[in-house]
């Protein structure tokens, strides 16, 4: 055979090799990238956590990720299980689930990913709310309400007397948890003859069609049907300015009580997994452009890097143990663990 042969054969056999070896190479590569990321917990985290997985799975098609919603309080009932990898959630773990977690060997890393400002809604049907005050939400929303006001009229007398029907949070919710607490001084506190939902869509649907209905969810729903519904100012005293909630006044605490941290816990074992490690650092990468795009209100940039350092070192625990949420100084609290 000439040598001119023998080359070209061997470029043959070279590339016959090279091409054997590729798909060897590139499982290699990526097999870290494979796995499977169980998600569920807060109806009000849900849009932002979706939008993430939406654009991660794009890059990374071998991994599935599922966002399922339960509620807070749901979700944590699975997390500390150990069913799911992460846990969307409207409020911090609370006492008795952090003892859960303990009994039950769970650890996890606590991780803020957006604010949100709590929106007070009416149908555009109602003509005669221009604002409310934090106290006349405490008065229609309170346990000693129950069966006893029962018209806007009992509220404000200036108001007309059309029955005042309430739509809200199940009481799974951390959006219930944060709202009770913020308006009537404790969390769970609250009277239990409204129309309540897990499901935020649920909760729209009802107060856009009903004339005396007033409403309380996640300002990511109000913006996604805000041609449904009127958004109400909130006067945090009658003295002060109605304020609307939106990206400056929440951002600012100028949006008062109404407006808190949303968070994902995540698993401390899952968080060893790389997969599980590449979808958090996309997840703190992309947060703050993702939650404008979906209604929400980004962190300080600040508070995203520390939560990103916390997750790296596998910082365990809540920042919020035994402190209240209402009017909360994210970055403080963050800055003191480092």
């Amino acid at each position: 055979m000439t040598c001119p042969g023998i080359v070209k054969l061997y470029d043959m056999f070279r590339c016959y090799f090279l091409l054997l070896l590729c798909p060897l190479i590139w499982c290699s590569c990526f097999k870290a990238y494979k796995g499977k990321i169980n998600i569920d917990g807060s109806s009000s985290v849900y849009p932002l956590t979706e939008a993430v997985a939406e654009e991660f799975r794009k890059q990374h098609a071998d991994i599935r990720i599922s966002v399922g919603i339960s509620g807070t309080g749901g979700g944590f009932k699975k997390f500390l299980r150990g069913e799911t990898d992460i846990s969307n959630a409207s409020r911090p773990i609370s006492p008795e689930e952090l003892k859960i977690s303990r009994t039950n060997g769970i650890e996890f890393i606590e991780i803020p990913v957006c604010y949100d400002g709590m929106a007070i809604v009416v149908s555009p049907k109602n003509t005669f709310v221009d604002y409310i005050t934090v106290a006349e939400l405490k008065r229609m929303w309170s346990p000693q309400s129950q069966g006893k006001i029962n018209s806007w009229k009992q509220v404000r007398d200036s108001w007309p007397d059309v029955p005042l029907n309430l739509y809200g949070a199940g009481t799974s919710s951390g959006t219930y948890d944060y709202f009770t607490e913020a308006i009537n001084g404790k969390a769970k506190a609250s009277r239990g003859d409204y129309t309540a939902s897990e499901d935020d869509n649920v909760l729209v649907q009802g107060v856009s069609s009903d004339i005396g209905g007033l409403g309380y969810f996640g300002l990511a729903y109000f913006t996604e049907n805000k041609a449904k519904l009127k958004l109400v100012p909130v006067k945090y005293s009658t003295e002060s300015e109605a304020v609307f909630p939106n990206d400056s006044t929440v951002q600012h605490g100028k949006y008062q009580p109404l407006s808190r941290p949303e968070f994902i816990y995540v698993n401390l074992k899952s968080a060893k997994k790389t997969y599980v490690q590449e979808f958090i650092k996309f997840y703190l990468e992309h947060a703050s452009s993702l939650a404008q795009e979906v209604g929400y209100v980004p962190l300080p940039q600040a508070v995203y890097r520390l939560s990103h350092l916390r997750f790296t070192r596998g910082s365990t625990g809540s920042v919020f143990e035994n402190k209240s949420i209402v009017g909360a100084n994210l970055l403080q609290l963050l800055s003191k663990q480092e």
